[in-house]
């Protein structure tokens, strides 16, 4: 059994390394909450620049039949990931798949390359390169960033919760510190 002097030089070490501890979760959580305002904020703006917008609620190019799961976005500014993902996978990509029936870029690409001179597949290739470099901005810029700040901001809550508890034990390593005396 450790005597009264051997357990006070216990603890503490245990409140030095957990108000380290502490002061360590606090400063990762302080980052991660810069990083998701970093992050959300910056693909808001650059969303809000270009001005993408939902069609409004009764037009016919927002058809409930053909996009039941944009409704809820008529008319709205592409603005945040998950408006951008909606955008990209439920409205461009849609449209894209009535361009060349179904065939993706890299068909169709093929295609006109044996056929230079048919007009109809060279609009098509450009049509179907335009629509997948749109999609793939808004997925990749758009939805993948937002999304890495959403993330960042569940670990800084995480780290801030982390940290919580650890003042707390801190703390009662500091009540019963003093109670040894």
């Amino acid at each position: 059994m450790a005597s009264k002097t051997e357990r006070k030089a216990i603890d503490k070490v245990f409140i030095l390394l957990g108000g380290m501890a502490t002061l360590v979760l606090l400063g990762a959580s302080v980052l991660g909450y810069v990083g998701y305002k970093f992050a959300t904020s910056e693909v808001k703006n650059e969303l809000s620049a270009q001005k993408v917008y939902f069609p409004p609620k009764g037009s016919p190019a927002l058809d409930p039949a053909e996009f039941p799961t944009l409704q809820q976005y008529a008319g709205q500014l592409v603005d945040n990931g998950p408006k951008a993902k909606a955008y990209a996978n439920d409205f461009i990509a849609v449209h894209l798949q009535k361009v060349a029936g179904g065939k993706t870029y890299a068909e169709v690409s093929t295609l006109a390359l044996q056929n230079p001179t048919d007009q109809k597949l060279q609009q098509q290739k450009a049509t179907l390169f335009q629509g997948e470099t749109l999609r793939g901005l808004l997925l990749g810029d758009g939805y993948a960033y937002w999304t890495f700040g959403m993330m960042a901001l569940y670990a800084s809550v995480g780290t801030l919760a982390a940290a919580v508890v650890m003042a707390i034990l801190v703390l009662l390593g500091l009540r019963h510190l003093r109670q040894l005396r």
